[in-house]
């Protein structure tokens, strides 16, 4: 007898991507979860037609987003899925398959990346391997801001076939996400306490395109490893340039 399995995402200004993201679990999975952030775009109303329950949420935190995300799914299986991510058959196949009988809590599934529209085979950007297929009660995030965690009480196998993540079509949508990645970043640090450091930064941040651009080989993966590792260098220097900014503001 098949599991039953939900899906669950969290969007915001989303239009692009869940459609996509949605049909190529629709064959799988028996229930269909969002959380939205008060998108201004349509992307409440595309997965609302494709039969998904969405609920409208302030933003809160990754982790806190997703575990209300997680707590509105009501099968015993729950898959999480970020927006611009998606199945492939192989692997809708291969769940099914897995899931009856099988003695995991969870499963860890490999992501492939895309960046300007072709896959990165290095970059850090390979052998990815994140949980998110789990038992919806022995399963809860944990984190702050950014960095979120999925967490499952119990033994956690593994499935080799990968799912896909188109993470920037183009470069403006890079910088659609980087402005409140590197907010939450910073917000995160000013919280636990980090104190900004010149020296760290301008260490780090040579390093930071070092390790992709050589040490993760990025070089072979031709332009987009360099334009990848330059916007993972500029990463760091904005999030420290917010966390200063923070701190600025503490001595006002």
């Amino acid at each position: 007898m098949a599991e039953k399995i939900s899906l669950f995402i969290i969007t915001k200004n989303e239009e692009a991507n869940i459609a996509a993201c949605i049909m190529s679990a629709k064959e799988l999975v028996d229930e269909i979860v969002v959380v939205d952030s008060f998108s201004q775009d349509r992307t409440a109303q595309i997965a609302k037609e494709l039969g998904a329950a969405v609920y409208q949420r302030d933003f809160t935190g990754f982790a806190d987003q997703k575990n209300f995300a997680l707590q509105q799914t009501t099968s015993p299986w729950a898959l999480n899925l970020d927006a611009d991510e998606k199945l492939s058959p192989q692997l809708c196949q291969q769940i099914r398959h897995i899931l009856p009988d099988t003695p995991y809590a969870g499963f860890t599934l490999p992501r492939a990346n895309c960046f300007l529209g072709k896959p990165m085979k290095h970059s850090g950007l390979d052998k990815e391997y994140h949980l998110r297929l789990v038992k919806k009660d022995l399963a809860r995030y944990e984190g702050e801001l950014v960095h979120e965690k999925l967490r499952v009480d119990g033994p956690v196998g593994q499935i080799n076939t990968p799912f896909w993540h188109n993470s920037y079509s183009n470069i403006e949508s890079y910088f659609s996400k980087f402005n409140q990645y590197t907010t939450l970043a910073a917000r995160q640090m000013h919280q636990k306490g980090r104190k900004f450091s010149l020296l760290f930064v301008l260490v780090t941040i040579p390093f930071e395109f070092f390790k992709r651009y050589v040490l993760k080989l990025g070089v072979l993966d031709g332009m987009r490893g360099f334009i990848w590792a330059s916007f993972s260098s500029f990463y760091v220097f904005v999030k420290y340039m917010k966390l200063w900014a923070l701190q600025q503001q503490d001595n006002d």
